[in-house]
């Protein structure tokens, strides 16, 4: 716990300042907590981050995190086209390796780099749109979880999903969905978020608390079929970038798709 503690006291007082300062701090930050998941999700699945389908995929990640507004105009234009090329020459490496690199391999690595590229764009793409819609999406991820433990701790007696992770319960679930929903009131009474009604707004941040609940869920399930038990070791106590920022992955996107920010 003392470690756990430390990690997150050391890791908050770094990352904090630079999500204050946003820009190009902030988007270099970014791109390299993305290459670390990246290279975290690749070695669940044995596939080094230096071989050639590695490396076509940190190209592809690349092309998917350039900002939208962009400094690098022409790679913004052709990004899908890019992204399809990427996945071209990974499908002709299967033929290249003699299947020892599969469909199923590059599969893969097309959907790691989807799932973590998407999720840290819009880290940086919602700090773009003002600190208070980055600092809503944070504290809506950590207080369902603090909210859950709590509640799971203090009621919980029906377990969630066992065989995903067996110490979530559905009391500590619907705990923290109470908890984002009392945040979002603060933020609107505060007057912090505008444009939206009030009642639209509390719903929207109970499906964004449960769907961050499932982002963590789901990358349960990813450490589960691979047998691991952490993504990573460079945060002492806490395991890897994709332990800390499942969450994020999940609620960041939803965050500009729903009708939150305008």
């Amino acid at each position: 716990m003392k470690t756990r503690t430390i990690t997150a006291i050391i890791a908050l007082s770094i990352f904090v300042p630079i999500v204050v300062l946003g820009s190009w701090p902030l988007l270099i930050t970014v791109f390299l907590l993305a290459y670390t998941a990246l290279y975290e999700i690749l070695k669940m699945n044995r596939i080094h981050i230096f071989s050639i389908p590695g490396m076509l995929s940190m190209v592809a990640l690349f092309i998917v995190m350039m900002p939208q507004e962009s400094y690098m105009p022409y790679i913004s234009m052709f990004q899908v086209d890019l992204i399809i090329v990427m996945a071209l020459l990974m499908l002709s490496f299967t033929v290249i390796s003699k299947n020892r690199f599969s469909f199923v391999d590059m599969g893969f690595c097309v959907l790691a780099v989807a799932y973590v590229g998407i999720g840290f764009m819009y880290f940086y793409e919602t700090r773009e749109e003002g600190i208070i819609y980055i600092l809503y999406g944070l504290l809506i991820v950590w207080v369902t979880d603090t909210g859950a433990y709590l509640f799971g701790r203090a009621l919980g007696k029906r377990k969630l999903w066992p065989q995903i992770s067996p110490n979530k319960t559905l009391e500590g679930f619907l705990g923290g969905i109470f908890c984002s929903v009392l945040l979002a009131l603060l933020f609107y009474l505060m007057g912090w978020i505008e444009g939206v009604h009030v009642l639209l707004f509390l719903t929207l941040t109970m499906i964004l608390s449960m769907f961050g609940q499932l982002g963590d869920l789901v990358e349960s399930a990813l450490k589960r079929h691979f047998d691991v038990k952490d993504s990573g070791r460079l945060l002492p106590g806490h395991g890897g970038v994709l332990d800390r920022f499942d969450s994020f992955i999940f609620v960041l996107p939803l965050m500009n798709i729903l009708p939150i920010i305008t």
